[in-house]
This record gives structure tokens, C-alpha cells and sequence, in this order.
């Protein structure tokens, strides 16, 4: 079965977009792990305790609350940028 040329085209350029978009997800996804890591640990220092001190069930769990916490943040901070860049203003 062959494929029209501009189709084979247009097949190689989802793969090549669909593979570099994994790349950056993965990449992005290991920093806010990484991030939320910290933050985790910052919390149950604060908090008077050690990470032993938790089972790892619990401490999966801390991680995911501060990972979901990062994405938040990453996400309002960009619809700031945007407005901002629109030149919208939020009081007016």
C-alpha cells in the first residue's frame, strides 16, 4: 500500500512532533518531580518530623499534593503573562 508523498510528509512530521513533545514533557516532568521533592521535604521538616518517620505510601502522596501545587502555580503564572501581554489590566 503506498502513500500519497504529501501524506507520508505530513505522517513524518506528526512522529517528529509527537517525539520531541514527549521529550519536553519528560524533561519538564523530572525538574517539577524534582521541585516537589524539595518542597515535600521542607514540609515535613517544618512540620517537626523526618521523612523516615513516614511510610512511603504517605510520602508519595505529600510529593503529589506539592507536584499538583507546582503545576498550578506554572499555570497562573501563564495566564498573567498572557493578560499582561495583551495589555489587559485585572483592576480596573
Amino acid at each position: 500500500m503506498n502513500l500519497p508523498e504529501n501524506q507520508l510528509r505530513d505522517n513524518k512530521r506528526s512522529n517528529f512532533l509527537r517525539r520531541n513533545y514527549e521529550k519536553v514533557k519528560h524533561k519538564y516532568a523530572g525538574k517539577i518531580r524534582h521541585k516537589a521533592i524539595e518542597r515535600a521535604r521542607t514540609r515535613i521538616y517544618l512540620h517537626g518530623r523526618k521523612p523516615e518517620d513516614y511510610e512511603p505510601d504517605v510520602l508519595e502522596v505529600i510529593v503529589k499534593e506539592e507536584e499538583d501545587k507546582i503545576i498550578s502555580e506554572y499555570k497562573s503564572r501563564g495566564i498573567v503573562a498572557l493578560i499582561a501581554a495583551l495589555g489587559l489590566s485585572l483592576f480596573p
